[in-house]
Order: structure tokens, then sequence, then C-alpha cells
């Protein structure tokens, strides 16, 4: 008999924490190995079972995530950057499958993952969600058919408690219509207008950022001309979309080779 996917979940004690822990405990096949939050966290000591609304685990939040690693065969981070470089290390060090939502990484933050992914599997993406994924191909697609007569604008909505602007998932589609223009995304951005701007520049990829309520993730890709314009869209009603292709990913990651992975990857839609 198989014995079951022991899945941790680092900073679970947060809205996307929680929901991840939903998930995995109600997937077959799959318990729950731990969850650890920030120090001073009052889920610190808390059974996970109450946590998420379910009977206890007999699996309390800790506040060390050296021994929630060592206890784990996989590793759900949607924290922060600091936190992410850390956890990067230590997956690294326990060689357990990591799976990587964090946005708003530095360059510096990104190598420390890129590190980590010499020793162990490492699958990262700004979106986790197979829709997303999709969006950002077709945005390839489009912007390589298109020439930069079309301009392009990526407009994305989340809740009032993001913090880092444009979201992970805009300049991941930024980086997909920059492919299919065959640009460098950082030359041709413009992440905010304000003032007297002048006009659009001809090959500008445009990013306007909302904040507001409870919005998980809404993401749309505007190709604008003369006399048209195409738009493909993305919205999501629930976190449950990404905690779903998560632990789809932390599956997927199971027995591979180390590297570093996207969701393409685990979607079998890599080129």
């Amino acid at each position: 008999m198989t014995p079951p996917f022991r899945v941790a979940v680092v900073g679970c004690a947060g809205r996307m924490g929680r929901m991840n822990l939903t998930t995995i405990h109600a997937t077959e096949g799959c318990v729950v190995a731990g969850g650890s939050d920030q120090p001073g966290s009052p889920a610190i000591g808390a059974d996970i079972g109450g946590l998420i609304g379910v009977d206890p685990l007999g699996v309390t939040v800790t506040d060390d995530p050296v021994e929630l690693f060592a206890q784990a065969d996989a590793v759900i981070d949607f924290t922060t950057p600091e936190a992410t470089r850390r956890h990067a290390g230590l997956a690294a060090q326990a060689e357990v499958v990591y799976v990587v939502g964090t946005t708003g990484l530095a360059p510096e933050d990104q190598a420390v993952v890129e590190q980590a992914a010499i020793q162990t599997v490492v699958i990262q993406s700004a979106n986790m969600s197979l829709g997303v994924n999709l969006l950002q191909i077709l945005t390839e697609q489009v912007a390589k058919a298109l020439d930069a007569d079309y301009d392009i604008e990526i407009v994305e909505m989340h809740h009032r408690h993001k913090v880092d602007s444009p979201s992970g998932t805009a300049l991941m589609l930024g980086q997909a219509a920059a492919a299919g223009r065959g640009v460098n995304l950082d030359d041709v951005a413009c992440r905010a207008r304000d003032g007297q701007v002048g006009a659009r520049p001809r090959g500008e990829i445009g990013f306007a950022t909302l904040r507001g309520g409870d919005v998980p993730d809404e993401h749309s890709v505007i190709f604008a001309t003369e006399g048209e314009r195409l738009e493909l869209s993305h919205k999501a009603g629930s976190r449950e979309i990404f905690a779903k292709g998560a632990l789809k990913a932390a599956l997927w990651g199971r027995g591979r080779h180390p590297g570093l992975y996207s969701m393409r990857d685990v979607l079998g839609l890599a080129d």
C-alpha cells in the first residue's frame, strides 16, 4: 500500500495558507504534514484541524520551519520574498518537493530559488491556476500574430490586502506578450501613468493596477488598434483554484529529478 503523501504549508494561517491546508486535507492520498507561521502569530500551537474548521488532526502550527521541512514530502509556499529565501534553502537541504507561489521576488530572491532547484524539485509559478496558464500561452501567441500597431495593456485587480504591484501574474502575462513580440519586457513596459505623459509610444506594454474589496484575482490582456479591440480575460471566483493547482504541482513533482519547473510543465503545456 502506498503511504500517504505528506504535504506541509508555510504561512499556513493566512487566507491562502488555510485554503492550501483545506485542499490537502480533502484530497485522497494526501495528509497535512504540518503548517508554520511567523513567530508571534496567534495561530502558533493551534491544532490545524481547528484552523480549517474540521476535527482535530493532531498536528499543530509551529513557528519552526526547519522541523516542518524535515517531516514533509512536499511544502507549499505562498508567503513573502524574505520568507521564501529561507524556505528555499530549507527545501534544498531536506530535498522535498517545493512549490513556490510567492510573488514580488527580487532578482536576489529568485537566485536563491534557482539555487535550491539544483538539489531538489522546485515548481514555481506566479499563478497556479490552469486558466491563467492557458491565458499566458494565448497571450504569447496573439502578441506574436499581431504587430506593434496593436497596443497591449494588462489590467489586473486584487483584494485590498495585496502588497505587490503589478501582480506577479500581470508581470507573467507581460513577459508572455513581450516574448511573443520578441522584445525585452523591461525595455517596453509602462507600469504607471500620471500627469502629462504624452502619447503612448508604439510597442509599449502597459500595466493598470486596481485594488479593492475581496477580489481574489482578475486579469485581462487587451490588444487595441484602430477600429478593433481584442480582450483575453481570466477571473478567479475563489482561492481554491490556486490551492488545487499548487497541490497538483506537488503531486506531479513526486519522484522527479531536481530542477526548476513551472505550471506549464505540470500541465503538459511546456514547449
